[in-house]
C-alpha cells in the first residue's frame, strides 16, 4: 500500500498538482482515510527497487461490497449522489485512483491492470462498476466541448443515474449538440475515460469540481452485462499478468 501511495503521489501530486497534507508531503505519500478498506491492485516492475517504493509501478484501488460493508461509504459518495446505484441491489465495485508510471505509458501497462481488473470483475460476479474519473484542470470553459459530448451521449440510464451534489456541481449541458465536433471533442476525453465508454460506460448527470485535486469529475458507471461480446473479449484479453 506504502508502494502504491507512493505513485499516486507522484502522479497526481508532482505531476497534476493535487494538494495534500505538509505530512504526506514530507512523506511523499498520497493517501487517505478510504485505504484500508480498498483492496489495491499493483502492477509490479520487478527490475525496480522495492526497498524504495519504487517496482510498483501501476495501481486501481478496488471496493467491493465487503469493503463497503465496512467503510459504511463509498468514497465517491462525497462528490456524487449514488441513490439509484445503491437501490439497485446489484454486487456494486468503486473504482478508482487509478494511474501508471510515466515511464509505463503508450505501452501495455494499462492494460495489464485492465486484465487484472477483469479477472477481479469475474471472479466476485461484480455487475456494475462505478467510480469518479477526472479531467485535469478545474477550467470549465476549456472543458465545454468534451463535457457536452459526455453530456448529449453518454447519459447513464435512468435506474444508474448518478448526480453531481450541489455544492461544486457543474451543469454538462453546455454547448447544443449542433455546435459539437464529436471528433474534436473526443480527442479531449482522457483515454481511461474513453476505455469506459468503449466498454459501454456512461457518466453521471453533473460534473463535480474537486480543487484540492486540481480537476474536474464525472462519475462513470457501467453495467458489466452491458458490455458487446466483442468489448468484453477486449477487456478479458489476457497478454501479461498483474500481481
Amino acid at each position: 500500500m506504502l508502494a502504491a501511495q507512493r505513485l499516486r503521489y507522484e502522479v497526481f501530486v508532482e505531476e497534476l498538482g493535487a494538494k495534500v497534507s505538509d505530512e504526506d508531503h514530507a512523506a511523499r505519500l498520497e493517501r487517505d482515510e478510504f485505504d484500508p478498506f480498498f483492496d489495491h491492485l499493483l502492477l509490479i516492475d520487478s527490475r525496480r527497487n522495492p526497498a524504495h517504493l519504487q517496482d510498483v509501478v501501476g495501481v486501481y484501488r478496488l471496493m467491493p461490497p465487503e469493503g463497503f460493508a465496512n467503510a459504511g461509504r463509498y468514497y465517491s459518495d462525497t462528490e456524487f449522489d449514488l441513490s439509484n446505484v445503491l437501490r439497485s441491489g446489484r454486487r456494486l465495485l468503486e473504482i478508482g485512483r487509478s494511474c501508471v508510471h510515466r515511464d509505463m505509458r503508450g505501452g501495455a501497462g494499462m492494460l495489464l491492470l485492465w486484465n487484472a481488473l477483469a479477472e477481479y470483475v469475474l471472479e466476485r460476479g461484480i455487475e456494475v462498476m462505478f467510480g469518479a474519473a477526472s479531467f485535469h484542470g478545474t477550467d470549465v470553459a476549456a472543458l465545454a466541448r468534451p463535457l457536452s459530448l459526455l453530456h448529449h451521449f453518454h447519459a447513464a440510464p435512468p435506474a444508474l443515474t448518478v448526480k453531481a451534489r450541489p455544492t461544486h456541481r457543474v451543469d454538462m449541458n453546455l454547448l447544443p449538440v449542433a455546435d459539437l465536433d464529436r471528433a474534436a471533442a473526443m480527442a479531449m476525453v482522457p483515454p481511461l475515460i474513453k476505455a469506459y465508454l468503449r466498454l459501454g460506460g456512461h457518466v453521471s448527470d453533473g460534473a463535480w469540481i474537486d480543487r484540492s485535486f486540481n480537476t474536474t469529475d464525472v462519475c462513470l458507471v457501467m453495467d458489466t452485462a452491458r458490455m458487446s461480446a466483442k468489448h468484453r473479449d477486449f477487456y478479458t484479453r489476457k497478454q501479461g499478468r498483474a500481481a
